[in-house]
């Protein structure tokens, strides 16, 4: 097993042993981490995603009086290691994806340009302080977010999912913040310029 599958086993089981009402209160208390930052303030697209039953749960943020004017767009899987961003035009705009993930869908949705993305709300299944993040394996946000050269990249996650050190390789992208329900990691950045900076 290597140093990746041994770090997402133990942080997913980490993370599944918290009980429902522990996620639902924990991504509540992110979500008002996230909404009383500048970063989130400023954006005015925001790229966030449709959370599975063990994940933190973004919903709230949508229905915060903060969210006001702002653009909520979602990823969705067009291919083996690729995504794109969508912006639902109505709430029968969801299907289920790749992998049971809800997702928009392609018909009922407008196209979202990675460049007009302000703010990457990003889950991963661990994390660690040098902002490294781990995601599920599939590189699908790891391809995405380069494309993303005005967004600040942050991931949201629960504490019980934070490591000593997560490995890095070439393509992992490092986030600019992690947000848990404990605490928020790293520095709010209105920019970001390189997206591989992960040494």
């Amino acid at each position: 097993m290597t140093d990746k599958k041994k770090i997402r086993r133990i942080a997913l089981t980490a993370r599944r042993t918290m009980s429902p009402e522990e996620r639902k209160d924990a991504s509540k208390a992110i979500t008002d981490l996230i909404a009383a930052s500048d970063v989130f303030r400023m954006a005015e697209t925001v790229l966030i995603y449709k959370a599975m039953p063990d994940e933190v749960d973004l919903g709230f943020l949508t229905c915060l009086p903060d969210a006001e004017g702002k653009r909520f767009c979602y990823p969705r899987v067009i291919g083996e290691g690729h995504m794109t961003a969508l912006l639902p035009c109505g709430p029968d705009s969801w299907g289920k994806g790749s992998f049971g993930i809800t997702e928009p869908d392609e018909a009922k949705s407008l196209p979202v340009s990675p460049e007009d993305i302000d703010l990457v709300l990003c889950p991963c299944t661990a994390f660690d302080n040098s902002m490294g993040r781990l995601g599920m394996g599939g590189g699908y946000y790891d391809r995405f977010l380069p494309k993303c050269l005005n967004a600040v990249i942050a991931a949201v996650a629960f504490e019980t999912q934070k490591v000593e050190a997560v490995p890095k390789e070439d393509t992992d992208i490092r986030m600019d913040m992690v947000f848990t329900e404990k605490a928020v990691y790293g520095k709010e950045k209105t920019e970001r310029k390189d997206r591989k900076d992960c040494k």
